[in-house]
């Protein structure tokens, strides 16, 4: 019988996707002491890119256990609470204190650039010494009976010029090879390939949602605002702000240790109704159309924004899928759970995959188990998933009610809602909805109840 060690050393791991989920997978099965661990990512280098970002306490007790926590909280910002405003008065209709958040979940409610975060799951994974990041590959087949993907590098100036003359090698640029593994993690994202070629396989079409809102990710710079006694405190507290009216809303807080103020939004979505696209290159002008009727306050912020930094993405979900696995392959993230972002929950779903992932992975004691053991993670981390995707959805729904007695009722609860915590309309900080996600350990959660669902998997 193959030795535990044996096996994880024996045992190839492919992984799909470079981001929070990929890279929180690779770093999970580097800690459970498999070795033989690649990870594919389209994008040519691993950049900066987005914007803010949560790193909430079910999220904080995952990257401590891998030893990571710090890399990502030496930029964060601990919230020191959150409040919901009038769009247009700038009237505060609800504040929570979230002194009880640490006490209560053991960490506090951090937020980071996407950046930091990511810094982490890659720092961690690629100081293993056992990952392997292949940069500028893009995955264009999948066949799930034999557990490999084909993949072809991402044609740079110098191969497109060497294809266009038929030099030697160009034919196996173009068509790739086949990348043979015992356990394939498809994290390739909201757009993913290996979800839509999952699904064919059953006779199920991909059919991503579009949610009829778009957002604005912007940030403004400390040094933008000269000072400005009436944005300064935006910059030097620790709160976070959300302004809500009919149809939108925005989102913001300060990272990268205060030098930065994060905006987000959630609007209707105009530039993207006849494209099939999903982000685009903003209008400022457009931008400040949309919320010209916000508070003065943010009309300042905004009109800050330097014209080329307004870019904006379309939001998209998919309805719950019928199954993430297909042999040994397994979806993760937003792969098999793309969310609105109205419950911050996003990145903290995706590695709470990767955590179980590892702990599951790392109980099997042949390939034969292999199967199987998805399926444990799959009925972990199934139910708990989608009800974080339903309930940010309805969330926003909430936040977002037209003028009438729906609203007159909402901003009524919002008011008596307790500033120490307990229920509130926006279930972000709802103490209720806080205690499902934040009190949650999913990889003991895994570990305790793996001997019963793996013996229930047929």
């Amino acid at each position: 019988m193959v030795q535990a060690a044996d096996l994880k050393n024996e045992l190839r791991i492919h992984i799909v996707g470079a981001g929070m989920g990929g890279m929180g997978c690779a770093l999970a099965l580097a800690k459970q002491g498999f070795t033989n661990l690649h990870v594919w990512e389209s994008a040519r280098e691993i950049g900066e890119v987005g914007a803010g970002i949560n790193i909430t306490p079910n999220l904080s007790r995952i990257l401590d256990q891998w030893g990571v926590l710090d890399i990502a909280r030496s930029e964060a910002v601990a919230l020191d609470g959150a409040s919901v405003l009038n769009c247009a008065k700038d009237e505060v209709l609800t504040s929570v204190d979230f002194q009880y958040i640490e006490k209560e979940f053991g960490y506090p409610f951090y937020v980071v650039h996407r950046s930091a975060l990511q810094k982490s799951l890659v720092t961690g994974a690629t100081r293993s010494g056992v990952v392997k990041l292949h940069l500028g590959h893009l995955v264009t087949d999948w066949d799930f009976e034999n557990s490999r993907f084909r993949v072809k590098e991402r044609a740079t100036e110098s191969s497109k010029e060497r294809l266009d003359n038929g030099a030697t090698g160009g034919a196996s640029l173009a068509e790739g090879k086949w990348i043979e593994a015992d356990i394939i993690l498809a994290a390739d994202g909201v757009k993913s390939k290996a979800r839509t070629a999952m699904l064919a396989r059953i006779g199920e079409a991909d059919h991503v949602e579009d949610t009829g809102q778009a957002a604005y990710r912007i940030i403004v710079k400390r040094s933008m605002i000269n000072e400005d006694p009436e944005l300064l405190p935006f910059f030097t507290g620790s709160h976070s702000y959300r302004w809500i009216g009919e149809k939108r809303h925005i989102i913001a807080y300060p990272i990268a240790s205060h030098d930065l103020f994060n905006m987000s939004s959630a609007h209707p979505d105009r530039r993207f109704v006849e494209a099939d696209t999903w982000t685009a290159s903003g209008s400022k002008q457009e931008m400040l159309d949309m919320f010209s009727d916000f508070c003065p306050r943010v009309q300042k912020l905004l009109k800050l924004v330097p014209e080329g930094d307004v870019l904006e993405w379309k939001l998209r979900v998919h309805a719950p899928l019928s199954h993430w696995v297909d042999g040994n392959t397994a979806l993760v993230g937003d792969a098999c759970h793309p969310t609105l972002p109205h419950l911050a929950q996003g990145a903290a779903q995706a590695v709470e995959d990767a955590a179980v992932l590892g702990v599951v992975l790392g109980k099997i004691k042949s390939k034969d188990d292999i199967h199987r053991a998805l399926m444990v993670y799959q009925a972990l981390r199934k139910p708990r998933a989608d009800w974080a995707v339903l309930t940010a959805a309805a969330n926003g729904k909430g936040l977002h009610l037209s003028s009438g007695e729906a609203q007159e009722k909402r901003d009524a609860a919002f008011k008596a809602a307790k500033k120490e915590g307990g229920e509130n309309p926006d279930k972000a900080i709802d103490q209720t909805t806080q205690r499902i996600l934040y009190a949650h350990d999913c990889a003991k959660d895994a570990d305790e109840r793996f001997d019963e669902l793996f013996k229930a998997v047929v």
